[in-house]
């Protein structure tokens, strides 16, 4: 199989290829600019690197109580006049009266139905004026100038069309996905066998969450997470945003992997950090979630690398994937695990 970004060309002079290496460094320090005068603290830092503005894009499904938290924080770290759209998919907890009525300026979309997480997300982005696009799972709490660092991060960097913070779970250990490799037939191995796990460190066994690459310095990546991503607009308005065909799960690797194939860069900033307290949503519909998340996993394939693998191995990742599905599946039922992903 043709590692990720294989064959792609340079769009536009000045940004990076897809074919980069994770890790990769070559980052651009924020230059001080004018600012408004009204700032101080964290909010200057934003004016200095030039940013005219940023619009967070939240989907939520019957998780109110966690909404309101990442809101609230929303709200505290950017200042009231921050632009945030909250796309509902058909939840029954009331969490759109909620949204009104804790948080008068927030634009709420109430679906009828519950259209999935990238459909949804789509909508939002109809609905936004930002230069700089916040993805932001409602059980995410942005820590302070988390936001205001990862625009300054990207209005430093013009070859960056996104920039994802260093995610920790409520608990203090680092949610994995913020920092990815694309996936491959190889690495899925590694991670169900337990490999990855067992050689943390090792560049083979556990490049899908860059264990040979420090998390405590800002690097290039393959792909983040949509539990929180600063894109910029400019790239999303080239590449396309949310491929519908992915209900949940994997329409993140797929935004980024397109990034990459369209000249942009992807990087990881520790200094940013937020709290993700992770499956909020997927653990209401445990097995329904564990479906998509493996046709997620066969349509990301199916998309990027099946025309360059042969037949033969084609059917063999189907078979490995579903069968994955099937015994998870029974696992869940036993053991009535409500996690999805790790």
């Amino acid at each position: 199989m043709a590692g990720p970004g294989a064959g792609v060309q340079r769009r536009e002079e000045g940004r990076g290829s897809a074919g980069a290496s994770p890790g990769a460094t070559g980052l651009g320090r924020p230059r001080d600019g004018p600012h408004c005068g009204a700032c101080s603290g964290s909010r200057r830092i934003a004016c200095n690197t030039g940013l005219t503005s940023v619009s967070a894009l939240i989907v939520s499904y019957n998780v109110r109580p966690y909404l309101l938290e990442t809101l609230r924080a929303y709200y505290s770290t950017r200042g009231a006049e921050a632009e945030a759209i909250v796309v509902d998919n058909a939840s029954s907890d009331g969490t759109p009266d909620a949204v009104r009525q804790a948080f008068p300026q927030t634009v709420v979309v109430a679906l009828k139905e519950n259209v999935g997480f990238g459909r949804a997300n789509n909508k939002a982005l109809e609905q936004s004026r930002g230069e700089f696009v916040l993805l932001l799972n409602p059980d995410v709490v942005l820590q302070d100038s988390c936001v205001d660092r990862l625009a300054q991060f990207l209005a430093a960097n013009p070859q960056a069309g996104a920039a994802g913070p260093r995610l920790v779970r409520p608990d203090g250990r680092p949610d994995l996905a913020a920092r990815r490799a694309f996936p491959s037939p190889l690495a899925a191995l590694y991670r169900f066998t337990g490999l990855s796990r067992v050689f943390r460190d090792s560049p083979r066994f556990n490049r899908y969450n860059l264990g040979s690459i420090s998390a405590d310095s800002a690097h290039e990546i393959d792909a983040g997470t949509a539990a929180c991503l600063l894109v910029r607009r400019a790239a999303v308005d080239k590449v396309g945003f949310f491929d519908p065909d992915f209900f949940m799960f994997g329409e993140d690797l797929d935004l980024c992997y397109r990034l990459r194939e369209g000249g942009w860069k992807i990087y990881y900033v520790p200094d940013a950090v937020a709290i993700h307290v992770k499956g909020t949503s997927t653990r209401q519909a445990t097995q329904p979630m564990l479906y998509e998340f493996h046709r997620a996993m066969w349509t990301f394939h199916k998309k990027h690398y099946a025309r360059k693998t042969p037949g033969v191995l084609n059917a063999l990742i189907w078979l490995g994937i579903w069968a994955r599905w099937a015994l998870l599946s029974v696992i869940a039922r036993i053991t009535r695990r409500s996690a999805v992903s790790p």
